[in-house]
């Protein structure tokens, strides 16, 4: 019975925190300039400059240089390339 209560108490909140989520993107789509999702990581302009560095380096040597990881160097090149 105490199980029965403490999941519908469970239940009642998780409606409650997607009805939350739900009107705070809706807020946030009416302003300008509104993106949904995650930013990205690096800039075109860093990105660029890791590939340039492919053509000297390796990839795990670029990694080093930029901080960039290995995987999303091989991603970007596999993009352009594309």
């Amino acid at each position: 019975m105490i199980l029965a209560i403490f999941s519908g108490f469970a239940e009642y909140e998780r409606d409650m925190i997607v009805e939350r989520t739900q009107e705070g993107k809706a807020i946030a789509k009416q302003k300008e300039g509104f993106k949904e999702g995650r930013r990205k990581s690096y800039t075109e302009m860093q990105l660029s400059h890791a590939v340039g560095l492919l053509g000297e380096h390796s990839y795990n040597e670029v990694a080093a240089m930029t901080w960039i990881s290995k995987s999303t160097l091989i991603r970007e090149v596999r993009k352009r390339n594309a």
